[in-house]
């Protein structure tokens, strides 16, 4: 079977740490280069941990820093250390080997439309970031979204199983970071997969799973083991679940084992101003003719279910 040629847009972040060393692992996945956002952390701090984190997983491709902020961008940005870290990975950035490693000279936007031009029909664009960077690619050249394979975002929250959000009651961190880009492209004529807190926080790495992770696949298990125990007390003090939801390794499951997840079909938009700023809203209903702010957006897939226990195994994996 062929592997599947991927981008892999972030803002790392610890489960953007775990996510990416699903990827790098899986030999389903070939990996063609990191793109890095603002999130989790300012762009300067994410870019670094990318590179750090490539070279710690043995990778070898283009590292591309990109947005340090949405598309209109705020007086001010504030920055999740409470939940990731001031450094973006729970404190443990310093126990990652030196990196030499620079970034590609080309900003991430350009290097997203390169790659998928370079080869049409074969790349997903796998994004568990704000969504700047692909919006800026849309807007850089319009004409990949006929030559991308698919979209894959980390994002949202369409109320299924009682999932809301998790920064407002409507909406998620990376859409709520930048909604107008977020509406850009989920409404752009290409096929998107929408990863959301629907599915992600159906999927809880326990105390004792990421407890397993150490002395796995060399320092790679005790230093995700030690960069969750900041998210962990995060999710303990807010939630109570016992562990941590898998965010971006389940968009990352999602790319290597689709077949874990049920996906609803229907446009969808995310609010862009009022108190329900960066809500994402799907109109799975057949279309009664009457015009909608719906109406001529194409259909793109949120997933609404998961095989969580796929999921957890599918990751586990990763470190046999």
């Amino acid at each position: 079977m062929k592997a599947s040629a991927v981008i892999f847009d972030t803002d790392p972040g610890i489960d953007d740490a775990m996510a990416l060393h699903l990827l790098a692992r899986h030999p389903a996945i070939e990996l063609r280069a990191l793109t890095t956002v603002f999130g989790n952390a300012p762009i300067a701090t994410t870019t670094r941990n990318a590179l750090s984190l490539s070279a710690f997983y043995g990778l070898d491709l283009p590292v591309a820093q990109g947005a340090a902020g949405p598309l209109h961008t705020p007086a001010e940005q504030d920055f999740p250390a409470h939940v990731h870290g001031d450094d973006g990975l729970g404190g443990m950035f310093t126990r990652l080997p030196p990196s030499t490693a620079q970034a590609d000279a080309r900003p991430a936007h350009q290097l997203i439309c390169d790659l998928i031009n370079a080869e049409p029909g074969e790349i997903t664009l796998l994004a568990v970031g704000p969504l700047t960077n692909v919006a800026l690619a849309l807007r850089h050249d319009p004409t990949i979204t006929s030559k991308v394979r698919q979209v894959v975002v980390m994002g949202g929250a369409f109320g299924t199983h009682g999932h809301g959000g998790n920064v407002t009651p409507v909406a998620e961190a990376n859409i709520i970071n930048d909604p107008e880009a977020a509406d850009i492209v989920f409404t752009a004529d290409w096929p998107v997969v929408i990863v959301g807190l629907d599915v992600t926080q159906e999927v809880v790495m326990k105390h004792h799973y990421l407890a397993a992770l150490q002395g796995k696949d060399g320092a790679v298990g005790d230093f995700l083991w030690e960069a969750t125990r900041h998210y962990q007390d995060f999710y303990h003090e807010r939630d109570g679940i016992g562990g941590i939801y898998s965010h971006d390794a389940s968009a990352a499951a999602f790319c290597i084992a689709p077949e874990l997840f049920s996906l609803r079909s229907g446009p969808v938009r995310v609010v862009t101003e009022g108190i329900a700023r960066g809500q994402t809203i799907q109109d799975f209903h057949k279309p009664t003719g009457e015009q909608t702010p719906w109406s001529s957006c194409p259909p793109q897939q949120a997933c609404i279910a998961v095989d969580a226990a796929g999921v957890l195994n599918l990751f586990a994996q990763a470190f046999n």
